[in-house]
């Protein structure tokens, strides 16, 4: 790709972020070259290695640039974006390897030294694409629309996002199936809360009888402070275990899949979620609640006729009194 040192300054990807050379210097010389990641991993590419551009496909070169080959000045860190395999040189390098070029093909037996091709003119005189940003976002598509209507010249003016947003659209019938997927992990989660709960009510039942208490309030109240604390903190767990996760593998799903997975505050759909969690939480933590508060009821009789009867407790079938 030829381009201009500006090209490290003004191309952004992955929220703001901006090519970087993990060794090396940019393009200073008319032959350097600046490999991406993949290119020098791949290829096993070293600073100060001569590289051959050639015109072919796959593996096959029909025709080599030998004449003028390239010095590596610099290796790029890894984008995760087709930055990776690409060999970046200046826009007067295009020019100089085809200086001596004619519809295509070299011409024979003209063959300029690059001695001599680096004292003549090689300013662009044109070029086949180019980024381009604006101030404002509301011109977009008007820019878009002049740009596809521009008559001097057959010009077309794409918006990535654009594309993005199809592709994501599709992606999103996959992100559908993955949420209803969390929803049932969230039912399983609340059914084995409900089940611990209603498990732990005779343990708790038998602590209230021998403290010689049975308040039916108090008890209500403690099975849903249970439910709640329950369900709030596996919330909070899934949540840093999740952050965590993503700043961890961040780096790495960048880097090779290209898809930069943003680290922020929970949106409004999220919380919106999360809410409904723990209405969830509360509601299931109204079963065992109100099963606490009919057993207290029932123990504040047995605690009571255990004072009256002489015989005790054991003189009443708990049976009856449940």
């Amino acid at each position: 790709m030829g381009t201009s040192s500006d090209f490290f300054v003004y191309f952004q990807y992955g929220g703001n972020q901006r090519p970087e050379l993990a060794e090396g210097k940019s393009f200073d010389e008319l032959f350097d070259v600046v490999l991406g990641a993949e290119v020098a991993e791949k290829l096993g590419y070293a600073l100060g290695d001569e590289v051959v551009l050639a015109h072919g496909t796959g593996e096959i070169s029909f025709v080599r640039h030998d004449d003028k080959p390239f010095k590596v000045s610099g290796i790029l860190k890894r984008t995760g974006t087709p930055v990776d395999r690409t060999l970046v040189v200046s826009l007067e390098a295009i020019v100089a390897i085809h200086i001596d070029w004619r519809d295509g093909s070299p011409v024979k037996g003209h063959s300029l030294s690059v001695e001599r091709v680096r004292q003549m003119d090689l300013t662009p005189k044109a070029v086949t694409a180019f980024y381009v940003g604006l101030k404002s976002r509301i011109a977009v598509f008007a820019v878009q629309r002049a740009v596809n209507q521009f008559r001097q010249e057959p010009l077309l003016a794409i918006l990535p996002g654009v594309a993005l947003q199809e592709l994501w659209d599709l992606i999103g019938v996959a992100e559908g199936g993955l949420l209803i997927v969390s929803w049932f992990v969230v039912v399983v989660g609340l059914s084995a809360m409900l089940i611990a709960l209603l498990t732990s009510l005779n343990e708790r039942r038998v602590r209230w009888l021998s403290c010689g208490r049975s308040e039916p309030g108090r008890c209500t109240f403690s099975g849903l402070v249970l439910a709640m604390v329950l369900t709030i903190v596996g919330i909070l767990f899934g949540c840093l275990l999740l952050y965590g996760l993503l700043v961890f593998w961040q780096p790495l799903i960048l880097s090779e899949f290209g898809i930069l997975v943003h680290v922020g505050w929970f949106s409004v759909h999220e919380l919106r979620l999360l809410g409904i969690v723990c209405l969830a939480g509360f509601l299931i933590g109204l079963i065992p609640g109100y099963r606490s508060y009919r057993y207290s009821l029932a123990d504040g009789m047995t605690i009571r006729a255990k004072k009256l009867l002489p015989g005790g407790v054991n003189s009443i079938p708990l049976s009856l009194l449940n």
